[in-house]
């Protein structure tokens, strides 16, 4: 192998697919990762790589000696709330003309954090498709920004409605007094 060519990403296109980019805590998400190459070269897998990354405004007093006084310092602390790497494929060997789509799928955690976009802080989801070489930089295709949501309330059932025996208001059936008059319900 040419020196040089241990520093430089292999000649390699990749492209992670998803349907939408938002989805709700706790959903699993249905992708592929297409791989082209115009290089040969052996790689030791083919995964995803999802990352949620917080970021929180935080500031501090320090001494400044040419102003002989405390100047407030504003700066950003970052921290990682997950990171995962999705196997979708193990080691393979890739030639020139290579074009394969590997399915693979990744699940949301239903304990993770919402996206988030504030003045003090932020949460950002992010994932990308990667193919692994050893001894080379990874080759690493767009990243793209998830949308993470809040999942959905389940719908409420509904409650059966009936008449009031004595001011003929609707009440729920399940109900033990009438919430207008206050009348017993009357058991059948």
């Amino acid at each position: 192998m040419d020196f040089f060519k241990r520093f430089r990403k292999p000649k390699t296109r990749i492209k992670f697919e998803i349907p939408r980019s938002s989805f709700p805590l706790g959903s699993s998400i249905s992708g592929t990762i297409t791989v082209s190459s115009k290089e040969e070269f052996d790689a030791t897998e083919v995964r995803a790589e999802l990352r949620c990354i917080e970021k929180r405004r935080r500031e501090r007093w320090v001494y400044n000696q040419r102003l002989r006084r405390q100047v407030r310092h504003v700066y950003w602390d970052s921290a990682t709330l997950l990171s995962e790497d999705l196997k979708a494929s193990g080691p393979l060997h890739i030639v020139p003309g290579f074009k394969k789509k590997f399915p693979i799928k990744v699940n949301i955690p239903a304990g993770g954090r919402e996206t988030l976009d504030g003045l003090d802080a932020s949460v950002s989801w992010f994932i990308k498709g990667v193919v692994a070489v050893d001894d080379r930089p990874d080759s690493t295709g767009e990243t793209i920004e998830l949308q993470i949501i809040r999942a959905a309330m389940p719908a409420a059932k509904e409650v059966e409605m009936v008449a009031c025996e004595y001011c003929r208001s609707l009440m729920p059936a399940n109900s033990s007094s009438c919430p207008i008059c206050g009348a017993p319900r009357k058991s059948l």
